[in-house]
């Protein structure tokens, strides 16, 4: 059964009359995402300070938005979680995912540093997840002056974003330097060939249609070599073992729901301490979406509880 309030959620972006994503420009496609923001998403959480920070990154500038927690002062170096924003490498950016991470570092008493990577198509694969690689390691780097504890560094996305945090915690498994505590995957990507089940059996009905996995897709990896390659199939990694303690959350009517779970087994497969939960009547994207669906609030908490537990000092 769907949650009705998830129901309401897509009755109410129905209502809004907009062309199926298939049939929209990336630039309406953004647009359009900010305004289903608008509509959806739940009052922001209170944190002590946010700051924005710009650096050079591999493809230019890259803007970062920190977050601190209430009572915290800046020489206090925290657990410090870099999350990647959602929207199939095409949409979303700071503005859009605010809301979320207010939610994680309010609850959770980490900082949280998010990512404005390059977007598609104007940039193709692999430049989002250069930019989120390249924002992990300037955040290490300048943990002093960011008041990082280095010892408590988490990934964190969802779904383009959730893909992007499990290909940067299999990039950095072997540095020397950076050693990922934790990463938290909300409802991801992990295998872009649209092979598994819930692609058939969720795509259609529940906002995030199979055709618009396609778009999505066909703007970031079009024209590349991204087959088998970690930084965009980080479930066909050649093996997952030695990657950080793991959640993977999934919704239940989610074209997604098979790859993510698909991915949690072959996690602790490899002997990953992994934990799984999947929101059975959400559909992809609920959990921005606070602003009418209960259940979203609910899991935001639950993901800043585990953030909690994994960058405690304890």
């Amino acid at each position: 059964m769907l949650d009705p309030q998830a129901q309401a959620v897509i009755q109410a972006v129905s209502a809004l009359g907009n062309p199926p994503l298939e049939q929209q420009t990336p630039s309406q496609a953004r647009e359009l995402y900010a305004a289903r923001k608008a509509l959806t998403d739940a009052s922001p959480r209170s944190v002590q300070a946010v700051t924005n920070v710009d650096f050079h990154g591999p493809g230019g500038i890259i803007s970062l938005r920190h977050y601190r927690p209430q009572g915290s002062v800046p020489s206090q170096p925290l657990g410090t979680v870099l999350y990647f924003h959602g929207g199939g490498y095409v949409v979303g950016n700071l503005e859009s995912h605010d809301t979320v991470c207010r939610h994680l570092c309010a609850q959770s008493g980490c900082a949280v540093v998010a990512v404005d990577y390059r977007l598609a198509p104007e940039h193709r694969f692999p430049a989002a997840f250069e930019d989120c690689l390249a924002a992990t390691e300037y955040v290490f780097e300048n943990a002093t002056a960011l008041g990082v504890d280095t010892t408590r560094m988490a990934v964190a996305g969802d779904s383009a974003g959730g893909q992007l945090a499990a290909s940067v915690a299999l990039a950095l498994r072997s540095d020397n330097a950076i050693n990922l505590a934790f990463a938290l995957l909300i409802y991801p990507i992990t295998d872009p060939t649209m092979s598994h089940p819930s692609i058939q059996s969720n795509g259609s009905g529940y906002m995030l249609t199979k055709n618009g996995l396609r778009f999505y897709y066909g703007h970031y990896f079009d024209g590349q070599n991204w087959r088998g390659d970690q930084r965009a199939m980080p479930l066909n990694s050649e093996s997952l073992k030695g990657l950080p303690p793991t959640l993977v959350l999934t919704a239940g009517l989610d074209p997604l729901r098979d790859e993510g779970h698909a991915y949690a087994n072959a996690l602790s497969a490899a002997g990953v301490q992994t934990q799984y939960v999947c929101f059975q009547r959400q559909i992809h994207g609920f959990v921005t979406m606070g602003g009418m669906i209960d259940e979203a609030n609910l899991a935001l908490d639950l993901c800043a509880a585990a953030l909690a537990r994994a960058l405690s000092t304890e």
